[in-house]
């Protein structure tokens, strides 16, 4: 296969090429704003969570306090469920002896206890920033769950924006006048992990803030009453998300958690608790508020609330991260990778491309750290499932193309020059061995003389069976010495030896050849002439020199050939032999390469188109 035939392979699946790249872009745009196959989700989450973890600080939560009704409290003070009372009276003692600013109850009391207990409760819940808890259930169930009474909620007039349940646990009907109520219910994610909490959830009509929104809301300064267009509904492509992402940006160590019973007996120093906003929860295993979070297995599920609590917190005090384009800026890395890779695949090697991907991939590792606290929704693993993509799909197309020209072109090749000089090119690994280069060659030109009085009394068979005997007896020889073939010339050939690879011996070799010639016509002429037939005569021009060696044309057709003096003047040697009775006719640029040969002087002949004398020269003994 010529250039301009390998350039014709390369432009025909240019546009296969395009449609792979465009196709690799397709797949990542889908999966920023279409909902992702399970692997892609999963993927997605994945690195999310090691994001998490990578970025989560270690800075003081000094806004939030946890009461843990950990297992030291429940041994000091007794097992749960404590009289109402006592709880009563821790979420006094946080109000009254520690100033705290409010504070949630992480947990539903559907049943009425001691009297007394639940009076405390409930004036508490009436008058004082106290926020009790309910839970939704947003599974449909045959028997929708209705435990408890509704307590809170308003009325909405967008409904679309909220998480719809179809059921509750409530605390009981002496609660159900709380000034405040949270939402605790949660759907975890498909390996059972809390990433997102419904921050509004609608049930019959209105709707119901998550526990850490409501006591925001509660007790925050300066009180907000509508959260409807904060931090607690995450813009997702122009329609708010019903599930907000918990950011968890700081590690479980930055929040003070204090043991229950330790409020309970005053033992926590004011200033850890003053002016903070409280969660009082249960890290007790027996309670089983367990919860798997992306900063770990299994925490107390009132820890997730606290984290959610600090990034609205954090909103507040306007050092939450901006919003950015996450998804365009995934889908931009995915069209500039694709037009990359359209570049560099056809002019790279398959590993090159390989490592180049490996690389980008890398790089949007890096970028997609960066933006995931900017961006909640965004997929980072989109861009890497294009990479894949183009791995799978483009990486093997183009080490296909590139095989099948290489196959072309080793076959054309073949024909040009000896086997030994293919094996060469493909060991020395050369990038476009047709190309044109200025080498020393030596061209040898041969022929059959009186050609057509030959062939004029035979049929058209006979003919071409002569012809292709003749040029056999030719061309063996030229391959056997390592020389390029360029081209026939009806009864005769053009040959040359040095390229396309450099040979120390070009001359020697072409005249090792020209010798072969010479016997296999002699041969093939003495069984002609036993078979009745008239001999055959070779005539041979070899000249030696500067040429320009390499595929030339024109863009419809081309063909690997040597350009220069030398060749012009082994043409015009050839055609003097008729004058000698030598068969091989050498130029003095030949005599002057050559080191293996000895020469006959024939005297100075002025050639066409030369205005000096050129000496000629024999072989000794040429006709052995």
């Amino acid at each position: 296969m010529t250039r301009v035939s390998l350039h014709r392979l390369f432009l025909s699946t240019s546009a296969l090429r395009v449609f792979i790249a465009a196709a690799a872009v397709a797949l990542s745009v889908a999966m920023q704003w279409l909902p992702g196959p399970g692997n892609a989700h999963s993927a997605d989450e994945w690195l999310r969570d090691h994001f998490v973890r990578w970025r989560a600080s270690d800075t003081a939560e000094l806004r939030v306090a946890v009461i843990d009704i950990d297992e030291a409290s429940l041994a000091e003070i007794g097992p749960w469920p404590w009289p109402r009372d006592r709880v009563a009276a821790l979420l006094e003692s946080l109000l009254s002896d520690y100033g705290v600013r409010g504070v949630a109850l992480d947990m539903v009391l559907p049943e009425p206890a001691d009297p007394e207990g639940d009076a405390r409760l409930a004036a508490l819940a009436q008058h004082e920033p106290v926020v009790l808890a309910l839970a939704f259930d947003y599974v449909s169930r045959a028997v929708p769950l209705r435990v408890g009474a509704l307590a809170g909620g308003a009325a909405t007039s967008e409904p679309s924006r909220m998480a719809v349940a179809s059921g509750f646990v409530a605390n009981h009907a002496g609660l159900a006048r709380a000034g405040w109520t949270g939402n605790i219910g949660f759907v975890p994610d498909e390996d059972g992990v809390l990433r997102h909490f419904p921050m509004w959830t609608l049930f019959e009509g209105r709707k119901y803030p998550a526990l850490s929104l409501a006591l925001f809301d509660c007790c925050a300064r300066p009180p907000l009453p509508n959260r409807e267009g904060s931090i607690a509904l995450s813009s997702s492509g122009g329609k708010l998300e019903a599930f907000a992402r918990v950011p968890f940006s700081r590690n479980w160590s930055a929040y003070t958690v204090v043991s229950a019973a330790d409020v309970l007996n005053l033992r926590v120093p004011l200033s850890a608790l003053s002016g903070r906003l409280a969660l009082t929860g249960s890290s007790a295993l027996g309670l089983s508020d367990r919860v798997a979070t992306p900063l770990s297995a299994s925490t107390a599920g009132v820890m997730a609330h606290a984290a959610q609590l600090s990034a609205l917190l954090d909103a507040e005090a306007g050092i939450a991260p901006t919003r950015w384009p996450g998804r365009w800026l995934a889908a931009a890395f995915s069209l500039l990778v694709a037009a990359l890779a359209v570049y560099s695949f056809p002019r790279l090697p398959a590993a090159s491309n390989m490592a180049l991907l490996g690389g980008t991939a890398l790089a949007w590792l890096g970028l997609a750290y960066m933006i995931s606290p900017h961006d909640a929704y965004f997929s980072a693993s989109g861009p890497l499932w294009s990479n894949l993509f183009l791995l799978m799909v483009a990486v093997p197309f183009d080490w296909q193309v590139t095989q099948q020209a290489s196959r072309q072109l080793l076959g054309t090749l073949r024909q040009y020059v000896a086997n030994s000089v293919v094996d060469e090119l493909l060991r020395l690994n050369m990038r476009d061995p047709l190309a044109p280069v200025r080498r020393e060659v030596t061209t040898l030109i041969a022929d059959m003389e009186g050609y057509t009085g030959q062939v004029e009394a035979l049929s058209m068979d006979e003919a071409v069976r002569l012809t292709r005997d003749f040029l056999d007896c030719l061309t063996r020889p030229v391959l056997e010495k390592g020389g390029t073939l360029d081209k026939y010339t009806g009864d005769g050939l053009v040959a040359f030896w040095g390229a396309p690879l450099p040979m120390d011996e070009h001359a020697d070799l072409a005249l090792d050849a020209a010798r072969k010639i010479l016997l296999e016509v002699q041969r093939f002429s003495l069984a002609r002439q036993q078979a009745g037939k008239p001999p055959l005569r070779v005539r041979i021009g070899v000249e030696s020199g500067v040429a320009m060696a390499g595929d030339f044309g024109s863009s419809s057709r081309s063909i690997y050939t040597a350009v220069g003096d030398s060749v012009n003047i082994a043409s015009r040697l050839q055609e003097l032999a008729r004058d000698f009775p030598h068969d091989i006719i050498i130029g003095q640029g030949t005599v002057m390469y050559a080191r293996r040969h000895r020469f006959v002087p024939l005297g100075e002949v002025t050639l066409r188109g030369k205005e000096k004398p050129t000496m000629l020269f024999a072989l000794e003994a040429d006709g052995l």
